[in-house]
């Protein structure tokens, strides 16, 4: 499930005129790639993180509690869409913090909660999983992530193990189509 992008039409080639960056660049997976989306480009920008966030509030599911922004590029894009929609969010550290209140997710009780996560880019999906994990074991209800940019194969879903459905703003695919 995609947005419409023709909502905002020049999205696609805003994000990828800012962000896509070549050269050779090593995955969070510890994949190689010869190119790569540097969404703190477009999240240091608050026209272009505006845009993405409203692109973002409709695929939102209608019974989302909490916002859970992914420590670092899902945070202020998560913050943005809490402004959008007044719904409170949650900041999804990588790892517990080992001091004070030794918390992984930041903000309101999660338990009984259903969140939907918020990231910037997934291409594996492996910091979505560790934090679906996490906040499933803490007793949130976790169906759901929303994301910025989905860099995975056309038609695959990277968390499917997981139970988890992806919802992006744009996809590869769509970021390519805009190079011509």
């Amino acid at each position: 499930m995609t947005s419409d992008p023709s909502s905002d039409s020049g999205l696609a080639a805003d994000i990828d005129a800012c962000c896509r960056l070549t050269g050779e660049f090593t995955l969070r997976s510890g994949q190689v790639s010869s190119e790569y989306f540097d969404k703190y480009l477009f999240e240091a920008q608050p026209e272009l993180l505006a845009r993405v966030a409203r692109q973002m509030v409709p695929l939102l599911p209608h019974d989302t509690d909490l916002l859970g922004g992914l420590e670092l590029g899902g945070i202020p894009i998560a913050t943005m869409v809490s402004s959008l929609t007044g719904r409170p969010a949650l900041f999804v550290r990588k790892q517990a913090k080992e001091y004070g209140t030794c918390k992984l997710a930041e903000g309101p009780d999660v338990a009984g909660r259903r969140v939907t996560l918020v990231e910037d880019v997934i291409t594996t999906g492996g910091a979505v999983r560790d934090a679906t994990n996490a906040l499933r074991a803490a007793g949130a209800v976790v169906e759901v992530v929303v994301c910025a940019i989905d860099r995975s194969p056309a038609g695959e879903n990277p968390l499917a193990d997981v139970g988890l459905e992806v919802r992006p703003v744009l996809t590869k695919a769509q970021l390519d189509a805009v190079r011509g």
